[in-house]
């Protein structure tokens, strides 16, 4: 698992839920394995209480799943969720994507484009971890561009299903398809091409699907819910 450094601001329960939602996130964290509560205290460095607040909080968000008598385990990725959280990106992003068409500053151009080099450089040296981070953040500067960042906030914060599918195809080098997607999005972007950039935001948010069975061979354990 991966320790996170604490901020000043933290208290012990949100440092742990922070600290285990990016270990779920990133699959450090695999999908149907158990958690132990004096493991991850121990680790945290916090007392059981906030470990046992966070374990909770993240069950609501079905992220981890406590047994009575049994223990607490890392939830499986459930495939209804991933396809209800990309179907609420698909449409929230189609909208900003359009009003990127509109026209944004030059700044913003600048910034995606150097985005994009960087995650070519990231995916050459196999660096996933921050591969996930610049495809995150491109999209960050597209919500940006068009004073969307609240919006971007909440779409985060509800991707989180969606999120641990993305980890799963970017470390089984899945993912070949998203620098071209990206570099597609952007070039639609600069002719204002708000058609093609809908068409092009939603073939890239889908791609999942073409992924599929190759995921669930590979890893059938870590699924539930598959239709």
């Amino acid at each position: 698992m991966v320790i996170l450094k604490k901020l000043l601001s933290e208290n012990a329960r949100s440092y742990a839920v922070r600290v285990l939602l990016f270990n779920i996130i990133n699959l450090e964290l695999i999908p149907g394995s158990s958690v132990s509560e004096n493991e991850l205290s121990a680790e945290l460095s916090v007392s059981r209480t906030p470990v046992r607040e966070a374990l909770i909080e993240l069950s609501r968000m079905n992220l981890v799943e406590i047994q009575p008598q049994r223990g607490s385990y890392i939830s499986k990725i459930d495939y209804n969720s991933v396809e209800e959280s990309r179907f609420v990106r698909v449409v929230v992003e189609n909208a900003v994507v359009k009003l990127a068409c509109e026209g944004i500053k030059d700044f913003y151009i600048d910034a995606l484009e150097n985005n994009i080099k960087k995650q070519i450089e990231s995916y050459q040296q196999g660096n996933m971890e921050d591969f996930l981070n610049l495809d995150n953040e491109f999209h960050k500067i597209i919500f940006e561009s068009v004073n969307k960042n609240w919006s971007y906030k909440i779409i985060k914060e509800q991707m989180v299903h969606f999120d641990r599918l993305r980890t799963l195809s970017a470390k089984s080098r899945k993912n070949k398809y998203t620098i071209k997607d990206h570099e597609d999005i952007l070039y639609a972007i600069k002719r204002k091409d708000s058609e093609l950039a809908e068409m092009l935001m939603t073939r890239h948010l889908t791609r999942h699907r073409l992924e599929k069975t190759e995921l669930l061979e590979q890893y059938p354990d870590y699924f539930t819910n598959i239709n």
